[in-house]
């Protein structure tokens, strides 16, 4: 008798990958690593010192060789992690992780009045910007990640990308074809013992298996509403140390953040006052941490009479906004003032952004599960405002709040980072302003 079982094909899987051997070599991330310190270590040193330098090891050539070096792995390390989040493509952050890292080495080299070589350090900062982007057009060119969906299960709608390709599985086969990973509704009533086998033999055989609402969450960047449970909200409490690190944190960078502020708010402050009656802060209860109300502090954007008939949220091109107003939302100039809100424990500088309690009782009613983005600090920006912008309506609110739940579930500081970078972008850009 024919065996009906169905199998992964193991041994076609495995030829497959072995068939593209120089995309497993040249993308992994060893050989990034070692064959990107050879070319930013070497090459500029070889320029600058010939090619026997480390027969001489003085002080400046072991300094600037140590930096190029940790600093290389870090920018590694930090891209790889940033790109581990939805929206948190590689590209768009080259340019500022590399810079960064390497202001921080020079700073780092500055203060500590130690020897090194300028033109070595800056031929190996543009080697690190050359060497990352033909990794990231490398990956898009040769690597496209292939996902086998399986059939059972309602609402299973994963979408396809540039980098992403969806193939839906009718049958328990995957004969001849390379796949990445298998998604399937791990929970499903339909799942049969067929399919259950299938799965077991694709583990078997090395292939990744996910649980479809892990890949939706990934590719969102949003934690559904509608599939969460009472048992699932425990899961997204926050790290209790991380929680304490980011508060450190957060007061540190106002502080150092205060000589730079202070002169752009008093400049900020006039020019608001020049423009319409009125005074320059505007003071409004919100909802924090705990549920709890506090007085959020901004530079105020809009007339004065602008909640005279109740308050709504801010709307595209709305009308009780100010020509400075306009400026500062645009530019997030509107926002410093809550660097006060910071200090005092109500705000953090990253976090969901804090909702007048008209409003917080309105979509708790509407919005399962919504009072539960209080479990951590209201935020200056958040993961919300760099992936969505300004809610206007229930709907948008909801979508929003499944932005929020996400950044709980994966509250760190890789995703803090992710969020500064598309911040910064934001504020250069103008996007999402109201």
């Amino acid at each position: 008798m024919q065996d009906s079982r169905p199998t992964a094909d193991p041994a076609s899987h495995v030829e497959r990958r072995h068939s593209r051997w120089y995309e497993i070599v040249l993308l992994s991330a060893p050989f990034q690593v070692l064959a990107g310190l050879v070319v930013v270590l070497l090459l500029p040193a070889m320029g600058a010192w010939g090619v026997d330098f480390w027969r001489y090891p003085d002080g400046p050539r072991v300094n600037t060789q140590w930096v190029v070096g940790l600093s290389f792995i870090l920018i590694v390390l930090v891209l790889r992690r940033l790109s581990g989040f939805s929206g948190g493509g590689v590209i768009a952050h080259v340019a500022p992780v590399v810079s960064m890292v390497y202001l921080l080495a020079f700073a780092g080299l500055f203060f500590t009045r130690s020897d090194y070589s300028r033109p070595v350090l800056l031929s190996a900062y543009v080697l690190t910007l050359f060497w990352c982007y033909t990794g990231y057009f490398l990956g898009r060119r040769y690597r496209k990640v292939k996902l086998a969906v399986l059939p059972m299960g309602p609402g299973i709608t994963l979408p396809s990308g540039p980098n992403l390709e969806i193939r839906p599985l009718n049958t328990p086969d995957l004969h001849g074809v390379r796949y990445d990973a298998l998604v399937a509704d791990l929970r499903s009533p339909a799942m049969t013992p067929e399919w259950e086998r299938f799965v077991a033999t694709c583990i078997l055989a090395q292939i990744p298996v996910f649980h479809v609402r892990q890949v939706q969450e990934g590719l969102t960047g949003q934690v559904r509403l509608d599939h969460l449970s009472e048992n699932e909200v425990g899961t997204l409490l926050p790290s209790p140390l991380y929680v304490m690190c980011k508060r450190l944190v957060d007061v540190a960078a106002v502080l150092l953040a205060a000589p730079l502020a202070l002169p752009v708010m008093a400049l900020t402050a006039l020019a608001i006052r020049r423009d319409s009656p009125g005074p320059a802060l505007f003071v409004q209860n919100r909802v924090g941490l705990g549920n709890h109300d506090f007085k959020i502090y901004k530079f105020r954007s809009m007339r004065v009479d602008a909640e005279s008939a109740g308050a709504r949220l801010a709307a595209a091109d709305d009308d009780r906004i100010t020509r400075v107003g306009a400026f500062i939302r645009k530019t997030r100039l509107d926002e410093l003032p809550q660097l006060w809100n910071v200090l005092k424990g109500d705000m953090s500088l990253i976090g969901p952004r804090p909702e007048q309690r008209v409003f917080v009782d309105q979509f708790d009613a509407e919005i399962p599960f919504y009072i539960y983005r209080h479990v951590v600090r209201p935020g200056i920006t958040g993961w919300a405002q760099v992936m969505q912008g300004y809610a206007s309506d229930a709907d948008a609110t909801r979508i929003k709040i499944q932005h929020d739940f996400y950044y709980i579930k994966h509250f760190s500081l890789w995703l803090d980072i992710l969020i500064l970078f598309k911040t910064v972008r934001i504020v250069l850009t103008g996007w999402g302003a109201r």
